[in-house]
């Protein structure tokens, strides 16, 4: 007995090994974010906004300063050394997380833009309030789009968990990314100020079934730790190399964890969620959402089926030909009947997702890279589409039934044309970084023996381009209702979103290969194991 107590008191716990630094960038959101909430809690009132759009703003700025450092100047990279598994293996730190936190953060710092625009108050008596038709009450309101401050540090707190999800080498570590990143958008879609309850019916759909796709992950999680005895994605790796175990729970949690993350994506059968919440949530989430969870989303996608189920592509790419099939045929055919703008952007989200899988199907190095770039590039025509979207007007707030489009490049050729140019990069036509996108991941994909996918994608984005088209002719050769929406006059902040957003479009359109370049150098590795 005494020997026993003896033992144990020699026995030592020790401390788990954290580098701090290479965590520095997910720490500076999650700090600001805390940040955030004390603002919102203790700062006057007159201040908090002026506060919080200062703080959200810097600290994605300094995060993403210290994602380019750390890529720079790390020694694990200087070395020839892919990565490293740092906070006891549970968060993997190499280039193409690096790529993907830096992506995130541009995308989302642009995002803030929009919603620092939405949360201002404008006067019901500066000149665009004035231009818009009804009372000045109705004026005032129809101008205000998110008028709660707490938006600030929940979207940060939002962006932590994307940062981590991508990054994260084990499953458990996963999914607490994934209830961070997924607990603050659902109350984000619920905040519209105008049209609430559309917007809370969104939150409430959102919600629902993002709880179902969370429970779907952490069962295949339970499968997968019972068929490998861990749940790190090296471990999984490795069993699943040996022939010893029974398959039955591997393929299992492999179905279950992947109807976790095709959710995440907006993959069909898994897509229903997405043109009722891109619709109802107030336009700048919606902008936040279909550019940076989308981004994070298949990042952790990437990591999971190329570092656990790395060595099992033709046991799993079967499976995911036919979802990225009725991906691209079931966004872009859907998309034709749609007369919302909102609901067209989100089936038109729903088939760029197809195509993205197919650099996913690659199982190569071409195809991480296509997929990154594709997903940088889609992230800024995106948030500059939605950033156009919050401009125009009505009695009824946002005119996002396409009636409402007709003859706007006779009223604002400017606004009209730049819609126009997203639209155009969506459907993928050259000169543009849509072109260059569906170009990287369909030419990995050939390289990757799935040639009839291609073709599959190619027609695809001929049935996505008649939408666009349409949409296009609408604004140009169509007379302008007499009593139809105003454009508002944009303020700094939703200008410099809509001119990131073009400016990256046209240069990755005709200047890609620098981003090229660097999708490349962080895809050379793959991912850290």
């Amino acid at each position: 007995m005494t020997g026993t107590v003896a033992a144990a008191a020699a026995t030592t716990i020790a401390a788990p090994q954290i580098q701090w630094g290479l965590l520095s960038p997910v720490l500076l959101v999650f700090g600001a974010a805390i940040a955030g909430v004390l603002v919102e809690a203790f700062a006057p009132a007159v201040l908090r906004r002026t506060m919080h759009i200062a703080l959200s703003l810097g600290g994605l700025l300094g995060a993403f300063v210290l994602t380019i450092v750390l890529a720079a100047t790390n020694s694990i990279f200087n070395s020839g050394h892919p990565g490293a598994t740092i906070a006891e293996n549970t968060v993997a730190v190499d280039k193409p997380t690096l790529f993907i936190q830096a992506t995130i953060l541009i995308l989302a710092f642009v995002s803030v833009l929009l919603i620092a625009e939405s949360s201002h108050e404008v006067s019901a008596f500066t000149p665009q309030a004035a231009a818009v038709p009804g009372s000045a009450e109705e004026r005032e309101g129809l101008l205000a789009g998110l008028s709660h401050t707490e938006v600030y540090p929940l979207t940060l707190f939002a962006v932590g968990g994307m940062l981590l999800f991508p990054a994260a080498n084990d499953l458990l570590t996963m999914f607490i990314a994934l209830e961070v990143l997924s607990l603050p958008l659902y109350l984000l879609c619920g905040l519209a100020r105008r049209r609430r309850l559309l917007s809370q019916e969104a939150a409430m759909k959102y919600f629902l079934l993002g709880a179902f796709s969370s429970a779907f992950f952490l069962f295949g999680v339970a499968m997968l730790y019972g068929y490998a005895g861990s749940v790190q994605l090296s471990a999984i790796a490795a069993a699943a190399q040996s022939t010893t175990a029974s398959s039955t729970l591997l393929f299992a949690g492999l179905a279950l964890l992947g109807i976790g993350l095709l959710f995440k994506v907006g993959a069909v059968p898994f897509q229903a969620w997405k043109p009722d919440v891109y619709q109802g949530s107030p336009t700048p989430v919606t902008a936040l959402m279909a550019s940076c969870t989308l981004v994070s989303a298949f990042g952790a996608l990437l990591r999971v089926f190329y570092v656990a189920f790395g060595q099992l592509t033709w046991d799993w790419r079967p499976a995911m030909w036919a979802v990225a099939i009725l991906t691209m045929l079931g966004g872009s055919i859907v998309a034709l009947t749609q007369r919302d703008v909102k609901r067209l952007l989100a089936y038109s989200s729903i088939a760029q997702a197809g195509y993205i899988l197919t650099g996913v199907i690659a199982a190569n190095t071409a195809g991480l890279s296509g997929s990154l770039f594709y997903l940088a590039a889609y992230g800024f025509a995106t948030i500059g589409a939605f950033a156009i979207v919050t401009l125009v007007r009505d009695h009824g707030g946002e005119a996002s039934h396409l009636s409402s489009w007709a003859g706007l490049g006779k009223r604002s050729p400017l606004v009209a044309g730049l819609f126009a140019l997203f639209l155009i990069a969506f459907a993928g036509i050259p000169l543009t970084s849509g072109f260059t996108g569906k170009f990287a991941v369909f030419r990995a994909a050939i390289q990757g023996g799935a040639t009839p996918l291609v073709i599959v994608g190619v027609l695809s984005s001929a049935i996505l381009a008649f939408p666009y088209v349409r949409v296009i002719v609408l604004m140009f050769f169509s007379e302008p209702a007499a009593e139809g929406p105003v454009v508002v006059k944009p303020s700094a902040y939703t200008g410099m979103a809509v001119a990131l957003g073009a400016v990256a479009t046209v240069v990755l359109g005709i200047i890609p290969q620098p981003l090229l370049n660097l999708a490349n150098h962080a895809a050379s590795q793959l991912f850290v194991r």
